[in-house]
């Protein structure tokens, strides 16, 4: 459950599901809602307070710091829905 604490970022990881999102975002309140309700267990990175993973988003979102923008694994979802984000995980080689 995401509970605005510590938001941390890994550029050497490329497993787990991480969400990059900002504060007053509706779509990433939802899709924390959504996640949590199907369990999902997430890392979560507010683009406001950690400049590289504001600088993520945009190199994955044409420049835009567009968000959600979730990474699972190496591959990068723009404002995806939560079963968009279970179903990279499933397809994603742990």
């Amino acid at each position: 459950m995401h509970d605005g604490s510590a938001d941390i970022i890994d550029n050497d990881d490329t497993s787990g599901i991480t969400v990059y999102w900002r504060p007053g975002c509706g779509y990433c309140r939802s899709l924390f809602a959504d996640l949590d309700r199907l369990g999902v267990v997430y890392d979560t990175v507010d683009i406001w307070s950690v400049p590289a993973g504001a600088e993520f988003v945009r190199s994955v979102a044409r420049g835009n710091e567009t968000v959600p923008t979730v990474r699972v694994g190496e591959r990068a979802l723009i404002n995806p829905r939560a079963d968009d984000v279970v179903r990279a995980a499933q397809l994603d080689p742990a």
